[in-house]
Parts: C-alpha cells; structure tokens; sequence
C-alpha cells in the first residue's frame, strides 16, 4: 500500500497537473465563476475525500481482494479464464460495475444527496474531478467490497485500476478544448471532455446520459450515451442551485433539506 501510495499518487498528480496546463491552454467552455474562487472550494471539499480513498476505499478493496485470491473467489477464479486475458476482463467489469455505480448516484435518493454536491458545480474543470462529498466515498466502500468480491481481481490488478480509474475521471472532467475530430474518435472507445460535459448538463435528459467512467461502450450497451445536442451553449450545473456554494455549504448539504434539482 505504501508503495502504491507513492508510484500511483504520483502517476495521478502528474496527470492533474498536465490537464491543468493544458485546460488553461486550451479551454473547451467558457468560465462562469473565478477559477480561483472554485479551486479553493473544490480543494477543501476534496481533502476529505482523498482521505477517504486513501484511508478506507482502497484498503477495503485490498483486503476483499486478497481474501478472494485466497479463497479462490469471484468470477475470474470461477471462469475458465486464459492468464493473458484475466487482467483485461477485470479491467473490463471494474469498469463495468463503476458504471453501474454511478448510474445509482443517480437513482437512488441516499446516493443522490452526495452525489449532487459533485453537480453543483458551475463550471466543468479538472478540479470538479476531486469535487466528491466524503460522505459519497464512505458510501462507496461497500460497492467496491461486493464488487471486488463479485469479480475477484488480484491485488495489483485493482491498484492498477485505480490509478487508471482517477485518471480517466481527471480527463474527462477536464476543460480541455480536444479538436472535435479527435474528441469523436476517442469518444469511440473513452470517455471524453465533450462526453462527459454533457453529463453535467442543466437538461436533466442530459444529465441521465453518459454515465461511463472509463469507456463508453457501457453507455452504447445501455443506450444512454449522448453525443449530440442542441446548438445552443452547454451550461454547466443543476437549475436549483444556481448561486456559487462555499465549501462549508456543500459539505452540509447533504444533510440538509433538499431542494428539487430540476424544478418542476
């Protein structure tokens, strides 16, 4: 674990960084709120959730993990899987299965009132991709327990996951302006910039649509990928919570009463 602190915390805050740089380079939307009015507030809301990651997300998928080696549990303990595809299937139901997660964020009210602390973000950056409520990551430590127990990934295939797993939400939160061909062709296989906007659309329709982490083909599996759209701007967020929230208000937000995201 120390080690992978180490080798995977750098490899994610090397990553972050180059988004960073180049999203301020080559921005894809328009700025609605100060950047650095957003990065304070989105740092301090995401120190408790990297705690959590680091504290209890990733150990608890670790044990599961090793346990399922041990006893010999889980799908690719189960399925008659060659050695030199085990690691791709893993990666592939991780992947899966965090979809599936993600869509009941969602769906399900508990879920939801962490979740929308991530939605109510007024713009779209690389940091609205460390904007988790710490409540939303405590949550999902028993999904990634069933999960990790379901699939049974080894050890260094789950860190390897994970690292992968933030990478890829950096990216595809990111404000990075990819030329449009290229976002087109990536969004063939990944999840891109241009894709995921669209996720954190006021259209609640919009909203409902690409909930891919990784790769998009679970959204075409489901048939809730959307790449098109009116021609109008994308405006970024959820109509009940226009007003900018300080990081104190969204870490309460959760616990307080609710108001309606999409008004009726």
């Amino acid at each position: 674990m120390t080690r992978f602190d180490a080798l995977g915390g750098t490899a994610v805050g090397l990553a972050l960084a180059a988004l960073f740089l180049v999203e301020t380079r080559a921005p894809l939307r328009r700025r609605v709120r100060p950047r650095a009015e957003r990065l304070a507030t989105n740092a301090l809301v995401a120190l408790g959730a990297a705690l959590v990651v680091r504290l209890a997300l990733v150990p608890v998928g670790v044990v599961v993990a090793g346990a399922a080696e041990r006893g010999g549990v889980g799908l690719l303990h189960w399925w008659p899987v060659p050695a030199g595809l085990a690691w791709p299937a893993g990666l592939l139901l991780l992947d899966y299965t965090m979809y599936v997660w993600h869509r009941l964020n969602h769906r399900v009210p508990l879920l939801w009132r962490f979740h929308l602390v991530h939605h109510t973000d007024l713009d779209l950056d690389v940091s609205t991709a460390l904007r988790f409520h710490a409540g939303e990551l405590l949550l999902s430590c028993g999904w990634r327990a069933v999960q990790v127990a379901v699939i049974g990934p080894p050890v260094a295939l789950l860190l390897v996951f994970e690292v992968v797993f933030e990478t890829a939400t950096a990216f595809h939160h990111s404000n990075w302006r990819l030329p449009h061909a290229l976002d087109r062709a990536l969004a063939a296989v990944v999840v891109t910039p241009r894709m995921h906007g669209v996720h954190h659309s006021t259209r609640q329709a919009e909203t409902n649509s690409n909930w891919s982490v990784l790769l998009s083909c679970w959204d075409r599996l489901h048939r809730t990928l959307r790449l098109e759209r009116p021609a109008e701007p994308l405006v970024i967020g959820l109509p009940a919570y226009r007003d900018p929230l300080g990081a104190r208000d969204l870490l309460a937000l959760p616990f307080r009463r609710q108001r309606p995201a999409w008004p009726r």
